[in-house]
């Protein structure tokens, strides 16, 4: 369900290279040239444009854009550019920090990826900060957050179809009496959430909903102004319908006052090649307004085009 839009005759990676460093020749950069291209090839090839550019010019691509571009446009390019790994890494390390602290991204990423992106992103976090992501999410966070978080991004989940229905009835029943008893960081509770699988804990939640006549995040609403609840709503909605939860973080990213670009430029760079057109069809169903046009209204200029594009809008 991707939105990307790759042309039907892709240049070959040495001719964007050369395009690329072309834009970046002269007086003024050539915006428009690089989103025309980067925003319009897929993962392997933008790996395959990043190897022919340092191989040819002598130096690595983005730290060419770094030089070049600048501001929301250029993280957005940044983020896009890197390989989805790599750039899960920069955003996991980004949420640790003092200044940007975000819990939620570390649940999208230990949520909404497959146990081997998963396991790659640790990989790359490793390559790229000579530690390990559970050293820094145990070392950054504390209490109930650090009980969740860290077996979130240490799981490797199981990823088959397989359920067992009498396994989901009782942890069903499990889950309310923890919940009825507000026992939310209960190790029970923990368990089930961060280590089944999707398909089991689906089966799990939709005997729950079915049994107590409520979804799971309706009887965490209690207190949701607390940090602990919300990531355990985000961690059960990233981990069942995704799709509800990126878009519900581009609604609040747009119709706030002032747009949260960082949010906004995450959910886009990271679900592009992912499930982009099932997050598209959410948020018009949502706010009865195409997702493109809601972002035209709130950015401008090489950033809103940068983003539209990635969401399949315009010429490849």
């Amino acid at each position: 369900m991707t939105s990307l839009k790759v042309p039907t005759n892709v240049p070959l990676p040495e001719e964007d290279a050369e395009q690329l460093h072309k834009a970046f020749q002269g007086w003024g950069t050539n915006e428009k040239l690089i989103i025309s291209i980067l925003a319009h090839r897929n993962s392997a090839q933008r790996s395959l444009i990043r190897s022919v550019y340092a191989a040819t010019y002598n130096e690595d691509l983005l730290k060419a854009l770094d030089k070049e571009l600048s501001s929301d446009f250029e993280r957005a390019v940044m983020l896009w550019t890197l390989d989805p790994a790599e750039r899960d890494a920069y955003l996991a390390k980004e949420s640790t920090k003092m200044f940007t602290k975000n819990n939620w991204v570390l649940v999208e990423i230990a949520c909404t990826r497959s146990a081997l992106e998963l396991f790659k992103v640790k990989q790359a976090y490793q390559a790229r900060y000579k530690k390990s992501l559970e050293e820094d999410v145990a070392q950054h966070t504390s209490g109930d957050l650090r009980k969740l978080l860290l077996p979130l991004v240490s799981t490797f989940r199981y990823e088959g179809d397989d359920v067992n229905m009498m396994l989901a009835r009782s942890e069903a029943k499990l889950l309310h009496e923890k919940v009825s008893e507000k026992a939310f960081s209960d190790d029970d509770f923990i368990r089930i959430l961060t280590t089944r699988s999707k398909a089991q804990l689906g089966a799990t939640l939709n005997h729950y909903n079915n049994e107590y006549g409520n979804a799971i995040n309706k009887n965490l609403k209690e207190g949701s102004d607390d940090e602990y609840l919300k990531l355990l709503r985000a961690a059960f909605t990233c981990l069942t319908y995704p799709e509800k939860h990126f878009e519900k973080v581009l609604r609040l990213a747009i119709n706030k006052m002032g747009t949260d670009e960082w949010g906004l430029t995450r959910v886009v760079t990271t679900r592009t090649e992912v499930d982009m057109e099932r997050i598209k069809e959410e948020y018009q169903r949502r706010n009865s307004i195409p997702l493109n046009v809601a972002i035209a209204k709130d950015t401008s200029g090489d950033y809103e085009d940068m983003l539209v594009a990635l969401l399949g809008h315009g010429d490849a």
